[in-house]
């Protein structure tokens, strides 16, 4: 299928959705890894793993004019090498996602509704989050809340974040579409407030912060 959805945005950030219906080696083909970066691929023991490795090689070749690298820091977050360009990353094992800006920090998650996320009420809610459950599209909704956490979480780039204590994702009706907002609390009770999107597409949820 190759380059699913491309979007730009309103402040000025741009996310691109590439579906994964390629073999292995069609995915080789479509992205030019460099040779190094392939070694370090093809010692993933999970063929779908490496399959959305390559995705993202592939999306990135389709997005930029120009050959770009990617590289990763010692947290793990992504960036690109000769590229000022700021990049968040998601994955699930029939997309891949990126959301790209020139200037602002952003983040970007992506989860399949056919998951359970029973798992995320316990463990990164807080009570009032767990209150605004909406019955009877409860996995829905847990879903989108762990995304936006996750997207939080990658845009704020820090460790050892308790979800459920310091990302607040407040009320709000799960759709097809819609805005998000949360409030991320620093461990010395700073308050950063932030606003983000979500969209659900092919039994997926995708939610992107940018700024």
């Amino acid at each position: 299928m190759g380059l699913y959805l491309r979007k730009k945005l309103d402040n000025k950030a741009e996310v691109s959705v590439w579906q994964i219906t390629e073999t292995e080696q069609e995915l080789i083909a479509l992205s030019s890894v460099p040779t190094d970066e392939m070694e370090e691929i093809s010692l993933i023991r999970s063929e779908a793993l490496r399959k959305q490795k390559l995705a993202v090689r592939a999306l990135l070749n389709v997005v930029f004019d120009e050959k770009v690298y990617l590289s990763h820091h010692d947290n793990g977050k992504p960036f690109l090498e000769n590229c000022i360009t700021n990049i968040s990353i998601t994955h699930t094992n029939r997309y891949v996602a990126i959301i790209t800006h020139d200037e602002d920090d952003l983040g970007i998650d992506m989860e399949s509704l056919d998951r359970d996320f029973s798992a995320v009420e316990k463990k990164a809610l807080s009570e009032d989050e767990k209150d605004d459950i909406d019955g009877e599209r409860k996995n829905e909704h847990l879903a989108i809340y762990w995304c936006a956490k996750e997207a939080i979480f990658k845009r704020m780039s820090q460790n050892r974040v308790d979800y459920a204590e310091q990302i607040e994702v407040y009320r709000f009706n799960p759709g097809k579409e819609g805005e998000l907002e949360a409030t991320f609390i620093h461990k010395d009770g700073h308050e950063e407030d932030f606003e983000l999107s979500y969209m659900t597409f092919d039994r997926h949820v995708l939610v992107w912060v940018v700024g």
